[in-house]
């Protein structure tokens, strides 16, 4: 399995390297971490990151980092998560701290989201989301999510959006 590396106008969305794990622990330690139900310990962040990677040899999707096109600084990941604690393919993101209120997000998100629907030929995704999350929400109906109430969910309460096929 190849990783693709997908470019934007402002960003490449690349494969994760070991080099990315220290600022990626960090975050899943911070407070930032508790919409994803963290804070996370440096154990429980390995393992994380590493089903992020893993996720590209079992289901031919996973996370790519975000790195500004300009700058070469990686501002976070996106990814499509699967596997036994997700029901549905789920298109997720997290940005570090600093990064927030750029349009990485979107831009990330859309382009993953296209991917996934170009190459892999989903013809729908979801995002979960915990119910005091409205940043990502808000990214989510930036990205033509609707709020489907119906849908399976990871966790007890979620708040789920789903974007279709067009």
């Amino acid at each position: 399995m190849t990783i693709p590396t997908l470019q934007t106008e402002r960003l490449i969305l690349r494969a994760m390297r070991v080099e990315d794990f220290p600022a990626y622990a960090k975050i899943m330690a911070s407070p930032r971490s508790v919409f994803m139900g963290g804070p996370f310990d440096q154990r429980a962040a390995w393992g994380m990151f590493c089903h992020d990677l893993a996720l590209w040899i079992l289901y031919g999707h996973g996370a790519l980092m975000i790195d500004v096109r300009d700058t070469g600084e990686c501002v976070g990941q996106i990814g499509i998560n699967h596997g036994p604690l997700f029901p549905e393919k789920e298109l997720g993101w997290l940005l570090y701290e600093g990064f927030e209120g750029n349009g990485y997000a979107t831009e990330a998100a859309t382009a993953m989201r296209d991917w996934a629907r170009d190459t892999l030929k989903l013809p729908t995704l979801v995002s979960y989301f915990d119910p005091e999350n409205h940043r990502s929400m808000a990214v989510s109906a930036r990205l033509g999510g609707t709020r489907d109430d119906k849908a399976l969910l990871q966790d007890e309460g979620d708040i789920v959006y789903r974007y279709w096929r067009k």
